[in-house]
């Protein structure tokens, strides 16, 4: 199966599981930062989709924004950080980038995925 040259996953560390139904927005900067494509995590946890596979990325400064309040409340859990921003740099278009979030109440955690 293709997949976005941008994709994440989300794991609630607080139950262990997959994150579903996360909404996702990933925007991209030139002046400032513009929508690019939004989405929504699957019952794994992962937005697989947020970009046609045929897209190729250009370089440059991207920020990928997850809706975490909107996800605990769900479950009438409390959130500390409403929404999860992570701007991150595209230096080589040609190579995937997964961002991987863990997330729970009162924390969360990220790196770049393979």
């Amino acid at each position: 199966m293709s997949k976005s040259p941008i994709t994440c996953h989300v794991l609630d560390s607080s139950t262990g599981k997959p994150a579903e139904g996360v909404e996702i927005r990933l925007q991209s900067f030139t002046d400032e930062f513009t929508l690019l494509a939004s989405g929504v995590t699957n019952s794994d946890g992962r937005c697989l989709d947020l970009l046609s596979p045929s897209v190729t990325v250009a370089p440059g400064i991207y920020k990928i924004i997850f809706a975490t309040k909107e996800y605990l409340a769900k479950t009438n859990r409390k959130c500390f950080y409403p929404w999860v921003d992570i701007t991150f740099e595209i230096e080589n278009p040609g190579e995937h980038y997964h961002i991987p979030l863990l997330i729970s109440p009162y924390s969360f955690t990220t790196y770049r995925g393979s």
